[in-house]
């Protein structure tokens, strides 16, 4: 069993930043893929960034690729994302997740929210204009 729980949401006026943490349990961090997705009221839930387990790889949507960085600390069961020039849009319930069999299947498919298997309760972030 894997906890994952993030930290960092709040209120941000548009062009702002905020560091999203999502910590996980668990002694094998180093072997899991970890993603960030948000779900917006009303929408469905979408992918953010992805970053593969020695954060060698990262992913992003176009949406917000140049603003959003996601790092990972393996040391600190620790996945990171770093969110700048913040625009309302980007408002939303910001969820972590982890996908812990993709290293030893030797396939990987940071986009699909279907092959993450664990998720954290999720943090919301609002952006105003």
């Amino acid at each position: 069993q894997v906890q994952l729980v993030e930290s960092g949401g709040g209120l941000v006026q548009a062009g702002g930043s905020l560091r999203l943490s999502c910590a996980a349990s668990g002694r094998s961090f180093s072997v899991y893929a970890m993603g960030w997705f948000r779900q917006a009221p009303g929408k469905e839930r979408e992918f953010v960034a992805a970053i593969n387990w020695d954060g060698g790889r990262t992913f992003y949507t176009d949406s917000v690729k140049g603003r959003f960085t996601i790092s990972r600390d393996n040391a600190k069961n620790t996945v990171y994302l770093q969110m700048n020039s913040l625009k309302p849009e980007d408002t939303a319930v910001y969820y972590c997740a982890a996908d812990i069999d993709s290293y030893y299947k030797g396939s990987y498919y940071p986009y699909n929210r279907y092959e993450y298997d664990y998720w954290g309760q999720g943090t919301q972030v609002t952006v105003s204009s």
